[in-house]
């Protein structure tokens, strides 16, 4: 053998060792999901956190807000009716999702339904030809928003109303109606909401539910018990400190009045993913009413924490008037909310932080778990310690320059379950540097925002999960932001 091929020889084999002893990394897996987990459309809905609800109809015109079903059909002539200004509207405000009243308490109907001459055909708007559920749908279509409907269970005007059959086949007529003349539906809304004295009926909401999942397999329904979207138990925009989106669904019955608060807080010891949504009007009222005026941004701002910062959706109710449009006064106050918003949010104070954490999963600090995956908005990306039992876990922010905020933002990869049952956030206060408590909560979800009393300037924030479900916490994301509509009332 020739001296250049024994060289070439040595090479190889020395090659083959080197290669050997180089482990090549492993791919970590990631940890178990903790049960129960939203599907699909539980996620997408949960993203969008803020819908636009339109209550439109008879009461527009009676200044009422629950109709006896007797009124006069010849009352509903809204003359400047233009469903395409909602829509836009909605777009244009931040909104991805509207959902129209398409029949209130009342019974009056929005569409050209066979099975009632009490809508819209009995009308002189558009001559009895109109259809504002189509138009609202195409103009709904046109904007990219998607679109859903609320057809009220009570019905004070149709007569077959507590006949347990013929009620049921009537109303799951109009259901059908609506889930297949008018295009995807994203959301149906149900409750059960009705007067003290109104005539007993037993509602077949097993039936209806399965025909709405069978028809608009899509869509999200929403009622007190679910089953893709449950009621948080008020109607001020507010979620329960404790806001869980687990909970037992067996446990829940829709109009039921003692489970309000239960509804509210959801159960960490839940069944079932059925995350709450909270409902509210921009002004008084669901219906429009000449003397009521739009909320101030002061407070629409307040319910977002309230809401959105709670692990809930809000879903904004913005009534059309008597013309058939939304007001100005309405329109501007929500650019005003969502300019608001952008501000607020759109910078991340800590966006050049380093991360530090306790641990991180599979102990390799630039791998998929890693702590700066706090620093991303992906809902799939997330740290993850190591899992210690009966220990706390903690991941933090450090910066050079001292970070000023008064909003702290923490969200779980809720797509691998909700977890975080206790936590705590410290911040090493820049001028003195000491560490003090800046906040602290129970339950995290989607997203937890606290806004604080005072302006912080750190150099660093730690969050501390104390409790938590499963064998680890996640923490997907972790933002410091600052709101100047929030008065200042001291600085630290």
């Amino acid at each position: 053998m020739g001296i250049r091929k024994i060289a070439c020889l040595v090479i190889l084999v020395c090659l083959k060792a080197t290669l050997e002893t180089i482990a090549l990394p492993q791919a970590v897996l990631p940890p178990l999901p903790v049960l129960p987990l939203p599907n699909a459309r539980q996620l997408k809905w949960q993203q969008r956190e803020m819908t636009m609800f339109f209550h439109f109809g008879m009461n527009t015109f009676t200044d009422r807000e629950w109709g006896d079903g007797q009124e006069d059909p010849r009352l509903f002539n809204p003359k400047a009716l233009n469903a395409a200004q909602w829509a836009s509207v909605a777009k244009e405000a931040g909104f991805s999702l509207i959902i129209l009243t398409a029949k209130h308490h009342d019974g009056f109907c929005l569409w050209q339904t066979a099975y009632t001459n009490h809508s819209v055909r009995s009308s002189p708007w558009e001559e009895g030809k109109g259809d504002i559920v189509k138009d609202l749908a195409e103009a709904a279509k046109v904007e990219g928003l998607d679109f859903g409907v609320y057809l009220s269970p009570w019905d004070r005007h149709e007569p077959t109303y507590g006949l347990q059959l013929q009620y049921n086949e009537f109303y799951m007529g109009q259901l059908q109606e609506l889930l297949t003349k008018y295009g995807p539906i994203s959301e149906v809304w149900f409750d059960g909401a009705k007067g003290k004295n109104a005539t007993n009926m037993n509602y077949m909401f097993t039936n209806w539910f399965a025909l709405v999942h069978g028809l608009q397999i899509s869509a999200n329904i929403f009622s007190d018990a679910g089953p893709d979207v449950r009621w948080v138990g008020d109607e001020t925009g507010s979620a329960g400190l404790s806001s869980w989106s687990t909970i037992n669904g067996s446990a829940l019955k829709i109009g039921d009045a003692d489970i309000m608060r239960y509804l509210n807080t959801g159960d960490p010891y839940g069944t079932d993913w059925i995350p709450a949504e909270c409902d509210v009007s921009i002004r008084d009222g669901w219906f429009w009413h000449e003397t009521k005026k739009p909320k101030p941004l002061s407070e629409l701002l307040e319910i977002y924490y309230n809401s959105v910062g709670r692990n809930c959706l809000l879903l904004l109710n913005v009534p059309p008037n008597t013309s058939g449009l939304i007001s100005t006064e309405d329109s501007t106050r929500l650019l005003q909310m969502k300019a608001a918003i952008n501000r607020i949010f759109s910078t991340d104070l800590a966006a050049s932080a380093t991360v530090a954490a306790s641990s991180v999963w599979g102990g390799y600090n630039r791998g998929p778990f890693a702590s700066v995956n706090v620093l991303n908005d992906d809902v799939w990306s997330y740290w993850a310690p190591e899992e210690k039992k009966g220990t706390s876990h903690w991941v933090e922010l450090r910066s050079k320059e001292a970070m000023e905020f008064n909003v702290v933002r923490i969200q779980e990869p809720i797509g691998m379950g909700q977890r975080v049952k206790q936590y705590s956030v410290y911040a090493r206060i820049a001028a003195v540097g000491r560490r003090v408590l800046v906040a602290q909560g129970s339950t995290i979800g989607y997203k937890r925002l606290h806004r604080l009393k005072a302006h912080i300037k750190a150099t660093s924030v730690k969050l501390v999960v104390e409790e938590y479900r499963g064998g680890i916490p996640l923490i997907s994301s972790f933002g410091l932001h600052l709101d100047p509509f929030y008065p200042k009332k001291r600085a630290l």
